[in-house]
């Protein structure tokens, strides 16, 4: 797969979605004209079909009965939150609009329009796209590895700098990792007044963690090789390290 010539190093919109759906905990209802969080009370099928587990007397539930069958009626909402503590922490956000019907005790969620915004833009998924995509397969585990990234290993996370343009690291007070995919991993540069993104793309996509660490190892090797950026030592030694 990783010598594949249509692999490209950022993942397509159906397969963010897919993401961002397969990794969230929680998800925010709006229905008849009310709006209700939802935490760990949804599970997603291989078709991206939301099923969301509500309690008997749930008025959610009431009306998922008594609506029309086929009529769009509700909008369920993901963030896409970085585990990271980092500014703007919101990465990417969910829209499925559609419709509930009433499925062995839970409601099962029909989407007919699927909106992900992220901070280059809102795209509208297909929702053919939107089936047939699969999660990136470290989507789940995402959490766990940037956080241990970014606890146990800061100095790995210094290092990388180094495959990072000058220009870009121009004032940065802090690195942070983002996000990262089977695709490669980002970095949130933050200065006092702003911050951006670099995105660091895997030599091939790792389809599990054993294959990630691997990328991991050839990025570091190449860091290791590259000259140090001395803009972001120069601020870390004014005292923001």
């Amino acid at each position: 797969m990783g010598d594949s010539p249509s692999w490209t190093a950022v993942p397509g919109a159906a397969e963010r979605a897919r993401s961002v759906l397969a990794a969230s905990w929680s998800c925010a209802v709006t229905a008849d004209g009310g709006r209700e969080e939802f935490v760990g009370a949804h599970t997603v099928d291989e078709d991206g079909t939301v099923i969301l587990h509500v309690p008997e007397d749930s008025s959610l539930l009431t009306a998922a009965i008594c609506a029309p069958r086929g009529e769009p009626s509700a909008v369920l909402e993901f963030a896409d939150v970085a585990p990271v503590p980092v500014r703007n922490r919101i990465r990417a956000r969910l829209w499925l609009a559609g419709w509930f019907t009433p499925e062995d005790g839970h409601l099962a969620f029909h989407a007919t329009r699927v909106v992900l915004k992220q901070p280059t833009g809102a795209v509208v998924v297909s929702l053919d796209e939107f089936a047939d995509a699969t999660p990136d397969p470290l989507a789940t585990a995402e959490a766990q590895l940037l956080t241990h990234l970014a606890d146990s290993h800061p100095d790995a996370v210094e290092r990388l700098t180094r495959l990072v343009q000058r220009d870009s690291l121009h004032g940065a007070v802090r690195v942070q990792p983002l996000a990262v995919d089977r695709h490669g991993l980002t970095l949130r540069i933050e200065r006092a007044r702003a911050h951006g993104d670099v995105r660091l793309p895997f030599h091939a996509p790792a389809d599990d963690v054993g294959q990630l660490t691997e990328r991991m190892h050839v990025l570091l090797t190449q860091a290791s090789a590259a000259a140090c950026p001395r803009a972001l030592q120069r601020h870390r030694t004014d005292g923001d390290g």
